[in-house]
């Protein structure tokens, strides 16, 4: 079991190397210095282990070795890892390899000339756990001050900006400048809606796609679960599979003797507009409770695309084909509502919530985070379109005692320019979510793409700060936003949230975010 949950690592083993390489002096540096902290944190929140298989998302392969390899940054050491369990079963694996080098995993050898293999999980965790020195001050309000304001004043940035720095141990500011300015987030908005969505459905919460059959009427109803991971592919890995559906849905027909339906579409789960108040957009499906790869149409996985105007129309055409496969005949589906007579035929669920949010972050997945906010709304009884899911966000994070004053929340992904957070409040989500007593907070931040190597950080940091910061970008025309973690020489884990607006290069703008970002990883 554990040799076949290991496969998506082989294909990450030559990145994973060139991490190690690149961090393995400053991971030294912070064995020592971090100790006791690491330890007390993964005693507190260890991994709660819900299912071993395949991890459903192959990225996940590369952030979670760089976690190990990182275990300094101990945010990402801790919590509900994956939806498989694949990186507690990782460490185990390597802690029994008896040397081995973590990007070999025990597979064999590796290519000539190729970089040398990571250290292995144990001998990281057993370094930072063993050492016994005193854990240095954070970095002085003053000295990050010198070093961030010039960085932070850089024309590029605009003419509003927002900056925090706070010790996520501690919860001490460190720097603050503009604090407490509400401006456009953009895509940093998806931390908001991930610790929103967690602390209202848990980490294990997963989303149900399923058939209903009247009998009397001959109608099958493909009722949507609000799933935008619903897959259509042959090898869904491990998404919930709409060719799955079909086969469960026909083998239950042909033990009723049915041998031909009505196809009929249930999106009754969400409710108001479907269409984001940014129109038609290559960035963002129609928000329906039925959709199927995201309602994309060039076969992508990840980024802007074209989509079908109708996706759930468009997901039960394609069901009903898969149906036509195993010997059921259909006729052309419309639009209908599952009723009290129907009885559920077969069902497909996704993967776990931390799964989902995760991925939401890492590859700042619109059409996830749009979902999930529907879903918290649900939660929490308001109604389940744009404006419900608003109200709901604020209230749940309200319940979670966060700064809300001059917070707006438009909607679960940050496309919507009448947004606005502060700085303070992002921080503040950062370290709710860093919080040992809240470890189903934790997929907040495992999910942050790591800088240089996943998700929307991967072109990014290619020198200095490459597996040392993670975090969330946001960009919109004129805004440019960061917000995430940064692990510092001595070994201390840094929450920031920088905001700026106004920008006319977005280019521009990206890197003098990633300088300040870096800036943090140099500071003592």
């Amino acid at each position: 079991m554990v040799v076949a949950e290991l496969r998506p690592w082989r294909a990450a083993r030559p990145h994973v190397a060139r991490f190690a390489n690149a961090v393995r002096p400053r991971l030294a540096r912070a064995r020592a210095a971090t100790a006791p902290r690491v330890t007390r944190w993964a005693s507190a929140t260890k991994p709660q282990v819900t299912r071993v298989g395949v991890n459903p998302w192959p990225y996940t392969a590369v952030a979670a070795t760089a976690g190990l390899v990182l275990a300094a940054g101990v945010v990402t050491a801790a919590g509900p890892w994956d939806s498989s369990g694949q990186r507690t079963a990782e460490r185990d694996r390597a802690a029994a390899q008896d040397g081995a080098g973590g990007a070999d995993h025990g597979v064999g050898p590796g290519l000539a000339g190729a970089p040398r293999p990571a250290p292995s999980a144990a001998s990281v965790l057993t370094g930072l756990g063993g050492a016994g020195n005193a854990v240095r001050p954070a970095p002085a309000g003053r000295d990050l001050a010198g070093v961030l304001d010039p960085l932070l004043a850089a024309p590029a940035l605009g003419d509003r900006r927002g900056a925090v720095v706070v010790d996520l141990a501690t919860g001490e500011r460190l720097y603050g400048s503009g604090a407490d300015k509400a401006l456009v987030p953009a895509s940093t908005t998806k931390i908001a809606t991930a610790v929103a969505v967690l602390s209202a459905l848990g980490a294990d919460h997963r989303l149900t796609t399923r058939t209903a059959y009247d009998p009397a009427t001959g109608k099958l109803v493909l009722v949507g679960g609000g799933d935008p991971t619903l897959t259509a592919r042959e090898d869904s890995a491990g998404q919930a599979g709409l060719r799955t559906l079909a086969a469960r849905t026909a083998a239950a027909l042909k033990e009723r003797g049915v041998r031909k339906v009505t196809p009929a579409y249930d999106t009754t789960l969400f409710a108001g507009p479907e269409l984001h108040p940014i129109g038609v957009n290559d960035n963002i499906a129609p928000v329906s409770a039925l959709m199927v790869d995201e309602a994309r149409t060039d076969g992508s996985t990840s980024g802007p695309a074209p989509r079908a105007a109708d996706p759930a129309a468009d997901a039960t055409r394609q069901f009903a084909r898969f149906l036509n496969g195993h010997g059921i005949g259909t006729t052309d589906p419309a639009p209908g509502r599952a009723t009290g007579r129907a009885r559920t035929l077969a069902s497909v669920q996704s993967p776990p919530l931390s799964a989902l949010v995760e991925r939401m972050v890492t590859d700042s997945d619109n059409d996830i985070a749009e979902a999930l906010a529907r879903h918290t709304a649900r939660a929490a009884g308001e109604r389940a379109d744009f404006g419900g899911a608003g109200r709901a966000i604020r209230a749940q994070l309200k319940k979670l005692g966060l700064p809300l004053k001059g917070a707006r929340f438009e909607d679960g992904s940050g496309l919507d320019r009448d947004g606005r957070l502060t700085a303070h409040l992002l921080t503040r989500l950062l370290l709710t979510a860093a919080d040992p007593a809240r470890p189903e907070l934790r997929p907040t931040l495992t999910g942050l793409p790591v800088a240089g190597f996943t998700g929307t950080l991967s072109g990014r940091y290619a020198d200095g700060a490459a597996g040392i910061v993670r975090a969330k970008t946001g960009t919109l025309t004129g805004v440019n936003t960061l917000a995430g973690t940064a692990v510092t020489r001595d070994g201390r884990v840094l929450g920031f949230a920088f905001l700026a607006s106004g920008t006319a290069d977005a280019t521009a703008a990206r890197a003098a975010l990633d300088r300040a970002a870096t800036a943090l990883t140099a500071s003592r």
